[in-house]
């Protein structure tokens, strides 16, 4: 006896659009992206940070809000270990342009 196809249908459009759109953003962001820079002083102030969540607000910066975020941590995976660090450094600032 043949196997019936048609309950499969709804499944494959759903799967092919998911891969399309998938498709479509990656080719877009290779398009419009640009390439990143690698710059030492970032890496040496990436390097130099605590572990944890800090922010603060500059007083000579009126509007700006910085944040600081390290963690650090050893991880086993299948008897291998591996260092995980991961450092983020970002700034928010508002203007009244107006």
């Amino acid at each position: 006896m043949p196997l019936p196809l048609a309950p499969l249908l709804p499944f494959a459009l759903r799967f092919g659009a998911i891969a399309a759109v998938g498709y479509l953003g990656q080719r877009l962001i290779r398009q419009r992206g640009f390439a990143g820079r690698t710059d030492q002083r970032a890496e040496d102030a990436l390097d130099d940070l605590a572990e944890g969540l800090a922010t603060h607000s500059p007083r000579d910066a009126k509007g700006q809000h910085n944040a600081a975020f390290r963690l650090r941590r050893r991880v086993r995976i299948g008897g291998k270990t591996y260092d995980l660090d991961a450092g983020m450094m970002a700034r928010l600032r508002f203007r009244d342009i107006g």
